[in-house]
């Protein structure tokens, strides 16, 4: 089977979300606004059609592709080149798409998805048979907690996760305007209302010197945090490896420093890390994932999946398979999908197969390719740019 033609669609979202993090806002722009909304991809190939999705998150403080930088790599570089080549070839197509254009993990996640969705579908079986099997029928969800300006905003959002979806792990947004005092009192007031049972870890996103790490780690210690999750620069893998080194067992979490399996090896070597956050849209798709959690297998280091997917299903369940694959005891944390699970209303762009979150866990879907079924009309009503690329 050789692909014949692909599609690229930007597609309008069905609710706009805003957060804060240490670096500023997470926004995904007003209605129509190309930025910030995700990139929708068919690829057709010998009668079947893959379909992906992945949003770029940028404008941020880590990742540099935008909508159009990855609309612009997949249909001026990357399909040309993936016209014509045999459908399963995933070694050959990413060393092919590395040779003629670096980088931007963003356009090479959506189109590797859309490659396994379709050799799914032709092969009659979910993308999880493709990444070694399904270890788990069900993935248990994290809930990533916005920064706000005043600390009840953190207790809502906190308790509607585990009070209405059944969240046992959530994550705090940290390295706020208040500092890493703040940051503390943030958890323990967040800590209180949720009761002593649920997973708390805490994310800076960069935004802690190494010393304010310590402090904030030895001050938290106490109120049992579960993790601490990129606190300094992704460059700053020694700061990591001496927080690691005080943490007194408080497992340490790579994001921002990781998006390739060199950055892996470096992580593994520096001794920065106790687990590995992947997330598909930075690590370049479920080629690189499955290279990294094979490194991560061999060093003894946790996988935890992450990225949103905001309102997003196809990229939800793309992350739902990798996660399948993952047996449980290699495993950390939870998924951090959710708000591409439902909590921000169904996906109209998913006809059949809209996840379900019951005591917050989804189940992992079973049909073949993501096993989703797209909802064409919705995809017409909801396209703000369409591409073809035949060569």
């Amino acid at each position: 089977m050789k692909i014949d033609r692909i599609e690229i669609f930007v597609t309008e979202l069905p609710v706009r979300l805003k957060r804060t993090f240490s670096s500023g806002s997470y926004d995904t722009g007003a209605p129509e606004q190309l930025l910030g909304k995700p990139v929708l991809v068919k690829i057709h190939a010998g009668g079947v059609t893959g379909v992906a999705q992945i949003r770029a998150i940028s404008p941020g403080h880590f990742v540099a592709d935008t909508v159009h930088s990855q609309v612009a790599a997949i249909r001026d570089i990357y399909g040309p080149l993936l016209i014509g080549r045999r459908l399963a070839d995933f070694e050959g197509h990413d060393a092919l798409l590395t040779s003629r254009l670096a980088g931007n993990p963003a356009a090479r996640a959506v189109l590797d998805i859309a490659l396994h969705d379709a050799l799914g579908k032709a092969l009659g079986v979910p993308v999880h048979d493709l990444l070694g099997g399904r270890s788990n029928e069900s993935i248990p969800l994290e809930w990533s907690v916005s920064l706000y300006e005043d600390p009840q905003g953190m207790v809502d959002d906190a308790l509607r996760a585990t009070q209405e979806f059944g969240m046992k792990v959530i994550c705090l947004k940290a390295a706020g305007k208040g500092g890493w005092r703040q940051d503390v009192r943030n958890f323990e007031t967040v800590r209180k209302a949720i009761g002593p049972d649920i997973m708390i870890g805490v994310d800076p996103n960069t935004g802690w010197t190494v010393s304010d790490s310590i402090l904030a780690l030895n001050a938290m210690r106490d109120m049992d945090v579960g993790y601490c999750e990129q606190p300094v620069e992704r460059r700053n893998l020694r700061g990591m490896a001496e927080i690691r080194r005080q943490a007194a067992g408080v497992p340490m979490m790579v994001d921002e420093a990781l998006f390739t399996v060199q950055d892996a090896a470096q992580i593994v070597e520096a001794g920065a890390a106790d687990v590995f956050c992947i997330k598909l849209y930075k690590v370049g798709g479920l080629l690189n994932a499955r290279r990294m959690a094979a490194i991560a297998q061999a060093n003894d280091i946790g996988i935890n999946s992450g990225g949103l997917a905001v309102a997003s299903g196809f990229e939800a369940a793309a992350a739902a398979h990798y996660c399948a694959s993952i047996p449980a005891g290699r495993t950390f944390g939870a998924a951090e999908f959710v708000f591409g699970a439902g909590v921000l209303g169904d996906d109209p762009l998913v006809a059949e197969g809209n996840f379900r979150i019951v005591d917050g866990t989804v189940a992992v879907p079973t049909g073949p390719g993501l096993g989703l079924v797209l909802d064409e009309d919705a995809l017409k009503r909801m396209t703000l740019s369409h591409s073809v690329v035949t060569g």
